[in-house]
């Protein structure tokens, strides 16, 4: 009887605290909240392996130094028992596809059109851990994303859904718009049902993709990714991507827009991160009059401020390039003598698009003399497209 007495106790210990991070979880604007095991993930560190043996995490060099503590919750912190993911909708209220029919217009990804969210849901969960754990007397620790722990993974394992072909998770409730937090704790929880896959014979994300960075279903080669080459990329794109880059100008939102399931998404609780009006379809014009004081003014707040401003107008650049509209050819002009490699290397092969053969001769005639290996690159090869 005494052994019964404790089992009950420590049950309903374990369900008390259960729902007491659920409710927390709620209040505090995250629609999914569920429960894994550390060791939930045994296959993970495998084909994270796999991943960065194929060289598909590019000049992501933090994937491979991390990837013995990212591979497995319990390298990270063995002392865990129960890891809490929570999910925050961030969908979109509008196909955000449309913007690339404006080639005048830049798109910027949609979760990086508000605060950045790294900030704001650890800062969330930093409530919801002190709450916790003044309530069980149990240790945690939060991540968000910027820590090596594979949020995607434990997600489906703790039931919030699948990680479609496109690799991204995908909710039967909120599509593929979710943003991931997770709780650590040393506490016992109740343990939730992981999601099976839905995605069937479904290759609308695969499809999608304009640089075909999904070598198959559920793999892809972060080298051909647009969110890659304009987020995590610092050197210069490669000339066969600029084309396809199109406006996309900080990331791509092309494979989880195209998401069926997307359509199921449930309304977005009053908490959700409201898109900035002025980052919906800020002007190709106005971003690149953007020094690095207006940069980061402009973008304050706003995870795109991350990638510095050298490395963004490269990318306005590109988008410049590819819009044909000889209105830029001005404003490209200005920034030839920027102090930044990056920038000057894109000028050149922005205005080798839109100027006429004679006036870009003009142009390369009038050139100050370059010493950097990338913008000497960019007129050679400028001048074998001539």
């Amino acid at each position: 009887m005494p052994v019964r007495s404790e089992e009950d106790k420590e049950r309903k210990k374990r369900e008390s605290l259960t729902a007491f991070v659920r409710a927390e979880a709620a209040a505090l604007g995250f629609e999914l909240c569920r429960i894994t095991r550390p060791d939930s993930i045994p296959e993970a560190k495998a084909r994270l392996g796999e991943f960065v043996d194929a060289g598909r995490h590019g000049t992501m060099e933090w994937m491979a130094e991390t990837l013995e503590r990212r591979g497995d919750p319990r390298t990270l912190w063995s002392d865990a028992r129960s890891i809490v993911v929570f999910g925050l909708n961030y969908g979109p209220d509008e196909d955000p596809r449309g913007i690339l029919a404006k080639p005048d217009k830049a798109a910027i990804s949609v979760y990086a059109r508000n605060r950045d969210y790294h900030d704001v849901i650890k800062g969330r969960l930093k409530e919801i851990a002190t709450r916790f754990a003044a309530r069980s007397g149990a240790d945690v620790k939060v991540f968000v994303d910027t820590a090596p722990v594979m949020e995607k993974p434990l997600a489906a394992a703790a039931g919030l859904g699948w990680q479609g072909k496109h690799t991204n998770l995908v909710s039967r409730t909120h599509g593929s718009w979710l943003f991931l937090g997770s709780m650590f704790t040393t506490a016992d929880l109740d343990i939730d049902a992981a999601e099976s896959d839905h995605c069937g014979s479904c290759r609308a994300c695969l499809d999608a993709c304009p640089t075909d960075a999904f070598p198959a279903p559920y793999q892809i080669d972060a080298r051909r990714c647009i969110s890659y080459l304009t987020i995590e990329h610092k050197g210069p794109i490669a000339a066969e991507f600029r084309p396809l880059i199109g406006n996309r100008i900080y990331g791509c939102d092309d494979c989880l827009a195209a998401c069926p399931w997307n359509k199921f998404a449930a309304s977005a609780s009053e908490m959700k991160l409201q898109a900035r009006e002025d980052l919906k379809e800020p002007s190709i014009a106005f971003l690149l009059t953007l020094d690095d004081p207006s940069f980061r003014t402009f973008f304050s707040g706003s995870p795109v401020k991350r990638i510095g401003r050298d490395r963004f107008i490269r990318n306005v650049l590109i988008a410049a390039g590819n819009s044909g509209n000889r209105e830029f050819i001005g404003a490209c002009r200005d920034l030839s003598a920027d102090p930044a490699p990056a920038v000057r290397g894109m000028v050149i092969w922005a205005l080798s698009r839109l100027m006429s053969a004679g006036e870009f001769s003009s142009f390369a005639a009038e050139r100050p003399n370059e010493e950097d290996a990338d913008v000497l690159d960019e007129w050679r090869m400028a001048g074998a497209m001539a």
